[in-house]
Parts: structure tokens; C-alpha cells; sequence
């Protein structure tokens, strides 16, 4: 797959969807400010998309985070299947505690069929965290923390993101045209 490809279907999640639907409000300063490094594994087993993990891991922590605030680990092909994804995810969060990023970095997940425990499939709240491609997002904890004390109350962030994904609906989603279709 076209890694130029990967990286705009991103970033157009990114505009529509994250940025646009405001379903995170933190997203847009550090995109507008391109710190946000995208990266395209081509790995073709699991062991080496955890090797380049670790390297972004390593990097991250080591960047000035006006240059990289946060990082996109995309795959566009591995990981098709999200329990196996979330699996992966399991290991990305102990991956953090190996390299003694705990309360530095943390890892939140974003899959084309990303689905919430105790819901069904094609549950609208599950969309607050579909992505084209399955995509590890890692965070600083630094930033994390200057963006709540901005924002009044962070908390209601994921009841506001369902109420809007419920008023916008599938064909809302669809109209966005940033996968997955309903």
C-alpha cells in the first residue's frame, strides 16, 4: 500500500473526523503546529511492527515536543482484525512501562472496526474511535495534562463525542467519507 496514500486518508480522518467533529479538542493545535509524525509500518509480521514501536517509542520520548508532540504508528494491512488488534494494543501499553515511559508516554487505539465492550458492531459510540487504518496514537502525558487544565471539564469529552455521533449517524459518517461505511 501507497504510504503517501495511508498518511492523506489519515490526515483527512484527522480534518473530518477528529479535528472537525471536534471529537478531540486537542487534536487541532498540534496539527496545525505539524507535530504530529505519521508512520507507515510495512512490516509484514507482528514482531516487526513491535520493533518499530519500540523505536517510536524511543523516539518520541527523546524528541522536543515542538518539533513532535505525538506520533501516528499506522498499519495498513497487519492488523485487519480488531480483537488481534486489541491484543497488540495490550502489548503496546506494557511496551510503555518497558522502556520506563510510564507517566511520560500512553497509547490510545483508533481501528476501522473498533468496537467498545458491551456494544454491538455497528454501535455509532464506537466510531468516536474508528480510523481508516488500525493506528496506535502515542501521546505525551505532559501534553495531556496542559490540554485538560485547558479545557473546563474533559471529562463529558466522550459523552459529547457519542450525543454528536448520535445526531450525525451513519449516514452522516458516510457522508464524511473517511471509512469505514456502514
Amino acid at each position: 500500500m501507497d504510504q503517501r496514500h495511508v498518511i492523506q486518508a489519515t490526515r483527512h480522518w484527522l480534518e473530518k473526523a477528529v479535528i472537525g467533529l471536534n471529537l478531540c479538542p486537542f487534536a487541532k493545535a498540534v496539527y496545525i503546529k505539524e507535530q504530529v509524525r505519521y508512520v507507515v509500518s510495512e512490516a509484514r509480521h507482528l514482531d516487526g511492527f513491535l520493533d518499530e514501536l519500540d523505536r517510536e517509542l524511543d523516539l518520541l520520548a527523546a524528541a522536543d515536543p515542538a518539533l513532535i508532540d505525538t506520533t501516528l504508528l499506522i498499519h495498513p494491512t497487519l492488523l485487519d482484525d480488531f480483537l488481534d488488534f486489541n491484543d497488540v494494543v495490550g502489548i503496546a501499553e506494557e511496551a510503555v512501562g518497558e522502556h520506563d515511559l510510564d507517566g511520560i508516554l500512553q497509547i490510545a487505539s483508533f481501528h476501522p472496526r473498533f468496537q467498545f465492550a458491551g456494544t454491538e458492531p455497528d454501535d455509532i459510540s464506537n466510531y468516536t474511535n474508528r480510523a481508516p487504518y488500525p493506528t496506535l496514537h502515542l501521546l505525551r502525558e505532559d501534553s495531556i495534562a496542559r490540554a485538560t487544565a485547558a479545557f473546563p471539564d474533559a471529562s463529558v469529552i466522550f459523552e459529547r463525542n457519542i450525543a454528536t455521533l448520535e445526531q450525525l449517524g451513519h449516514a452522516g459518517w458516510d457522508a464524511l467519507n473517511i471509512g469505514p461505511k456502514t
